[in-house]
């Protein structure tokens, strides 16, 4: 499970001209399932993003995570996260899980930042999205798991 975490002042998503996810100051978090993805990972991905120092403290130093810094999240599906691009052209997606597998991990690892008391908005799974975003920094990290 693969995880492109942006720091964002803020972010959204549309589908259809509808908003279906916004956010202020956060994380945009665009998430990759593999094959061999699992709850445990979900879960082990949600601590990591959760628990990521990405955020200035009163020294501009990135010590504080997104529950210390009071931001939001909003979780968005990629599957192009888990392409093979060593090679070719053309990227290959035979790593990636098959869609109503990747829909459940996806919603598992939402389900977990929640749980987690963080507000935590979504895009709509496979659907053709348009993200907009204010990358604040820029700082943009790959969490993998």
């Amino acid at each position: 499970m693969i995880a492109l975490i942006q720091r964002v002042s803020c972010a959204s998503v549309t589908v259809d001209g509808d908003l279906v996810g916004q956010i202020a100051s956060g994380l945009l978090v665009l998430l990759g399932v593999e094959q061999q993805d699992n709850a445990q990972k979900a879960q082990r991905l949600a601590q990591r993003v959760l628990g990521y120092r990405v955020f200035s403290d009163q020294d501009g130093k990135m010590n504080l995570n997104l529950q210390q810094s009071g931001g939001s999240l909003l979780v968005v599906s990629q599957f192009t996260l888990v392409a093979d691009t060593q090679k070719g052209m053309r990227p290959s997606f035979s790593r990636g899980a098959a869609p109503a597998e990747a829909q459940q991990w996806y919603h598992c690892f939402v389900e977990q930042c929640r749980q987690q008391g963080v507000h935590t908005e979504t895009g709509k799974f496979a659907a053709d999205m348009q993200v907009a975003l204010v990358n604040d920094g820029p700082v943009t990290f790959w969490l993998q798991v």
